[in-house]
């Protein structure tokens, strides 16, 4: 629902061209998608996540009644290419006026088995942010924990009878515990300004949400299908407020709290010379809607609505219950979309994309001491040379 929904945003010529990328890209996750973690674009727009690839995430398959699964992700980017729409802004770096947002992401997450079927996760974000206009000295900077977030999950069928594909659904909340009020005090020539640094940086969002989530796969010969997305919905319309002039008809003197959503997908192959060892591909898509599905508000506030469509190759190396993921993400379609505030006043904003996303990943079990091995004789082949 949610990329459909985007869809119907893009401007009728942008259309087509994503449709058939889209199409091409998709067709190499097409049997998980038959079957159908928080979410978040890129540079200026959004940078909170880091996603996943796969089905079961350990060489072991499904994790088994009292199995503890700890996890660490890593996300770098650097955005400093700005769109209108699907349109670059060459401009911009001609004349020295781009803005350049770093990030650096990390996720600290915890996840318990309570049955075969049923388990829960906790996600601690941590964010060191910069933000910079080229011809300015001045540099905004942030750091802290983000909002954190407790997922209820379960897999739609017994993995103890199906081992050759399964669909996992999740749902949770979103706690705000992240600032969305971060300052900075500069000084420039001898004036000191004290000022609310923008929300791209900002590491939280300062209202409540409700994440949800699914991971599908399914196996083919050596290989794996896979397909995975989360799709946060917040509870809250306005946020922080960012400027001192007011406008009463499109609020944008406030921070919009907004949605995102985050779909990956592809084929995981293992490499049979090297055990444990998998290489990754597929396409990714993340972003921020223009309109938020819960209706708390009328979509009014500051934000930078769009998405970004990338490839991503990666991949994966398994021991013993250990498990590191390497991913690049490279854009390869981004548009900036139209807000409701820009709908409302007949402009178009713009906002900073970056070109690669650096992601990794490593996980580490901590089983049961009362595991039976025929709990393990029932895991799910997986996608880290155990297929």
């Amino acid at each position: 629902m949610t990329f459909f929904r985007v869809f119907s945003q893009l401007s009728p010529y942008a259309r087509p061209r994503l449709g058939g990328l889209l199409f091409i890209l998709g067709s190499t996750c097409l049997p998980s998608l038959l079957c159908v973690s928080h979410a978040y674009g890129q540079g200026c727009i959004v940078s909170r996540s880091n996603g996943e690839q796969g089905g079961p995430e350990s060489e072991g398959g499904y994790l088994a009644p009292g199995d503890w699964e700890f996890g660490i992700g890593y996300r770098h980017q650097f955005s400093y290419i700005h769109f209108v729409g699907a349109v670059e802004q060459n401009y911009r770096t001609q004349l020295g006026t781009q803005v350049e947002n770093k990030i650096n992401l990390e996720n600290f997450t915890a996840t318990y088995q309570l049955s075969h079927r049923f388990s829960i996760t906790a996600d601690i974000p941590l964010l060191t942010a910069s933000r910079h206009t080229n011809n300015s000295p001045i540099i905004y900077t942030s750091a802290g924990i983000g909002d954190s977030s407790v997922l209820a999950q379960g897999w739609i069928w017994d993995p103890r009878e199906k081992t050759s594909g399964n669909v996992q659904l999740g749902l949770g909340v979103l706690f705000p515990t992240g600032k969305d009020n971060v300052q900075n005090t500069t000084s420039v020539n001898g004036v000191t300004t004290t000022a609310l640094v923008d929300y791209s940086i900002q590491p939280g969002q300062g209202g409540w949400g409700i994440p949800w989530s699914w991971v599908a796969y399914k196996n083919w010969r050596s290989s794996q299908f896979y397909f995975n997305g989360s799709y946060t919905m917040m509870t809250k319309d306005l946020g922080a407020r960012r400027s001192n002039t007011n406008n009463p008809v499109t609020l944008t003197q406030f921070n919009a709290v907004t949605d995102q959503y985050l779909m990956e997908g592809g084929l995981a192959h293992p490499l049979s010379k090297v055990r444990g060892l998998t290489v990754l591909f597929g396409p990714r898509m993340e972003g921020v809607p223009a309109k938020n599905l819960l209706p708390v508000g009328d979509n009014l506030g500051f934000r930078r609505p769009g998405f970004a469509v990338s490839v991503e190759p990666g991949i994966q190396y398994a021991r013993n219950g250990n498990v590191l993921s390497i991913t690049i993400a490279r854009a390869i379609y981004r548009d900036r979309t139209r807000s409701v505030p820009d709908v409302l006043t007949g402009g178009h904003g713009d906002a900073a994309f970056a070109n690669w996303v650096w992601l990794a990943n490593y996980t580490f079990r901590v089983r049961h001491v009362d595991n039976s091995h025929a709990d393990q004789a029932h895991a799910a082949p997986t996608h880290n040379g155990n297929i």
